[in-house]
């Protein structure tokens, strides 16, 4: 029965570990040196199945769309690079995405930016769009019903509008109960 504590921790210990590799104020040698010690293990964390789940190949694909649409004209037209920020933000989004919520297909987009699709049918499907800003662009179709919105994204926490809009399509119409 030791896997289980040793998981428990490694996930706590992972919070520690993400805020330490993101930074702060501190500039010192040192700080420096805690930060690149920090991003490492984070890197290495996140490429583990057994300890990231799901969630480890979904930042694969992110950053292998980001390589994979680096040059200008990617899409044989005049497409932009997928943002290397723009795939940073996805990469945060993934980090904080609920694990009983399925993760969604991704795609880069012409602007730069990276789409994450929850696709059900070819008429329930919900959109969201990840840039270079704190702005989420999404649209949804539900059937006869359709939107579309924008939403701010902290770095810590899915916009509740967003997380709902999701739940209703995979959850077909009903986002008060949880993904399966």
């Amino acid at each position: 029965m030791p896997e289980p504590v040793l998981v428990i921790g490694a996930l706590a210990g992972y919070a520690a570990v993400y805020s330490a590799a993101q930074g702060g104020s501190a500039v010192s040698t040192e700080a420096r040196a805690i930060r690149k010690s920090a991003s490492a293990v984070i890197e290495t964390a996140e490429q583990s199945h057994a300890l990231f789940g799901a969630k480890s190949g979904a930042i694969s694909k992110i950053w292998e769309l980001t390589g994979e649409c680096a040059e200008p004209g990617w899409d044989g037209n005049e497409a932009r690079p997928v943002d290397r920020l723009a795939a940073k933000i996805a990469v945060e989004f993934i980090r904080v995405w609920p694990e009983i919520v399925p993760l969604p297909e991704f795609a880069p987009e012409p602007d730069g930016s990276i789409s994450f699709d929850w696709i059900q049918s070819r008429t329930r499907l919900f959109s969201l769009s990840v840039g270079v800003t704190n702005r989420l662009a999404y649209a949804w179709l539900d059937g006869a019903d359709k939107g579309h919105g924008v939403a701010r994204f902290d770095g810590s926490r899915i916009p509740q509008r967003v997380l709902e809009g999701i739940l209703s399509i995979v959850n077909n119409g009903n986002p008060s109960h949880r993904a399966a």
